[in-house]
């Protein structure tokens, strides 16, 4: 398992719609991540809402969860759904948000 964070960015204005796009998030968006290796996968919004901060545990490792996801057509619906209302700085390698480098972890 390797734990993974990543910060996200909504266009301003967007901010309930995010949240509602999210508290309504398809069965089969969850059912995806999950089989690509998503364990306690959080979002947190920043103070002013337009920021998120993500974390999430994959498994076996980051390398394959992003493989598998990249892959899925549920997950490629979710992005064209999304797309409209974010605002991300994607790692063009991995096609996926610009990991965050672990500074601290504690058991």
């Amino acid at each position: 398992m390797e734990r993974v964070a990543f910060l996200l960015g909504i266009k301003p204005g967007n901010e309930a719609e995010y949240k509602r796009r999210h508290d309504e998030i398809w069965p089969e968006m969850v059912e995806a991540l999950t089989q690509a290796g998503a364990r306690n996968y959080s979002i947190y919004f920043d103070s002013d809402g337009t920021r998120q901060f993500a974390y999430l545990e994959a498994e076996p490792d980051f390398k394959t969860f992003v493989q598998r996801i990249s892959t899925d057509p549920v997950n490629a619906r979710w992005q064209e759904y999304m797309k409209d209302i974010m605002n991300v700085t994607v790692d063009p390698v991995i096609n996926w948000p610009v990991r965050l480098e672990e500074a601290f972890h504690m058991d």
